[in-house]
């Protein structure tokens, strides 16, 4: 009797794929974290087969960029012995993920794979609709004249992500006279 594999849901998927020079990624840990095995034994299975991850395929973050994702989403843990990573974390991008269930060779690897790479197809999706909306907007808006400007502005403000929330300073602070 076989047993059924759970895969994580798209959307716990797509909380892990992040933009990093340019190109949507996931993190090592993450992945090892999905596929359910240690970080250190994906980069070991990585390490062994070097032609089946050429550049373009994962990349090593530098010390900024990991510093920088760790501030983020918190990744360190409590004080205590193996608690925090040696080397700095390694980025794969959709080429290097689809890459990664060959080398681990596991149904869960496999199945857990399928899930991924339809998540980073959703959000390819997401953009292209992203870039297309935005194109049809200017389209009408060069079609019609200044008395829809308003509706369009109001349209594009719509469009624009929310800004970051601006942080209070930690402690008293001393109004100036």
């Amino acid at each position: 009797m076989t047993m059924k594999i759970i895969v994580p849901s798209l959307e716990v998927i797509e909380n892990h794929i992040f933009t990093i020079r340019g190109h949507r990624v996931m993190l090592d840990s993450h992945l090892a974290e999905l596929y359910q095995v240690e970080t250190k034994n994906l980069n070991r299975a990585v390490k062994r087969n070097p032609r089946r991850f050429p550049d373009g395929f994962m990349f090593q973050l530098t010390e900024k960029e990991a510093e920088s994702l760790r501030f983020q989403f918190g990744t360190l843990k409590p004080e205590g012995r193996g608690q925090h990573r040696k080397y700095l974390p390694y980025a794969f991008t959709e080429q290097g993920v689809a890459m990664l269930s060959s080398v681990l060779r596991s149904d869960r690897a496999a199945d857990v794979n399928v899930a991924i790479m339809q998540a980073f197809v959703k959000m390819r999706e997401a953009m292209i609709a992203h870039k297309d909306l935005a194109r049809r907007l200017n389209d009408m808006e060069r079609k019609y004249d200044k008395q829809f400007r308003v509706v369009f502005d109001a349209l594009r403000e719509l469009m624009e992500p929310p800004p970051a929330p601006s942080k209070k300073p930690i402690g008293f602070v001393r109004e100036k006279e």
